[in-house]
């Protein structure tokens, strides 16, 4: 999977995306992410199709949502899933959120990769205790494990147990959304290694071990996004970052949404 990919999530203009989609991968990305929530899957699917790349060059990700979970219904959304995308396989099929019925829906997920149709299967949101309830009756251990991290929410303890059992950790919203730029630290760290702040928190995320999908449907700042592989944040520096933590949240709480799926915005 390339450590950094192209997010899809609450692209309000369809057409503006699917022409950011075709600019990105003409950039260089070939890790797209997307869920049926996000209601874009027809649009991806469509500029894939029309880009110069093949379709086994793209990284391809999807998620079922939390009223398609279950066993059958999980099996019936990825079908749904894969023909808006206009392909026969997903790289990488995730739960999207910790709920009650999670264990029915990995067995879903487990068939999928059996028999060929995902390469690979993980989950999204899930805290230390969402990860454990789902491993204790697992065959296959989750791959990535997708959450909400940036520096002001790094999960110190989530990093480790996910190091432990092998599951990499991807940053949904690595930019807060458009808080970073209002970090003052962030402003001093950019300025000194002549870069974006951008392009500091992302490389940050990389070099925390932490693949990272930012969104944009700028061209300018696609392409901006993409260049953080040619420089290096200081050990000092990454220090200074992550003592930015918080626990601040852009998104929604995991165990809230266990609890109470209705509350959901994202």
């Amino acid at each position: 999977m390339p450590l950094l990919g192209f997010g899809t999530y609450n692209a309000e203009n369809l057409a503006k995306l699917k022409d950011s989609i075709k600019e990105s991968i003409k950039i260089g990305y070939r890790h797209i992410d997307t869920a049926s929530f996000y209601g874009n899957e027809e649009v991806i699917g469509g500029a894939i199709e029309e880009s110069d790349v093949c379709r086994d060059e793209i990284f391809l990700v999807d998620k079922v949502w939390n009223s398609e979970q279950g066993y059958e219904k999980t099996l019936n959304a990825f079908k749904n899933s894969i023909k808006k995308l206009k392909t026969d396989y997903l790289d990488l099929y995730l739960i999207h959120w910790p709920q009650s019925l999670n264990k029915e829906t990995w067995k879903a997920l487990e068939k999928l990769y059996k028999d060929g149709y995902v390469r690979a299967i993980g989950v999204s949101n899930f805290t230390i205790n969402h990860l454990k309830n789902l491993i204790e009756n697992a065959e296959i251990m989750p791959s990535i494990n997708q959450i909400e991290f940036h520096p002001r929410l790094v999960q110190k303890d989530l990093i480790e147990f996910c190091e432990k059992y092998d599951i990499q950790l991807e940053a949904w919203s690595p930019l807060m959304r458009g808080g970073v730029f209002q970090i003052p630290l962030l402003q001093e760290v950019a300025k000194k290694y002549q870069r974006t702040i951008s392009q500091i928190v992302l490389r940050w995320d990389l070099q925390m071990g932490v693949a990272t999908i930012p969104k944009s449907t700028t061209s300018a700042r696609i392409k901006e996004n993409s260049d953080i592989f040619n420089f290096e944040i200081s050990k000092e520096d990454m220090i200074e970052i992550e003592k930015l933590n918080d626990g601040f949240r852009i998104g929604m709480n995991p165990n809230e949404v266990y609890e109470r799926p209705e509350i959901i915005r994202e």
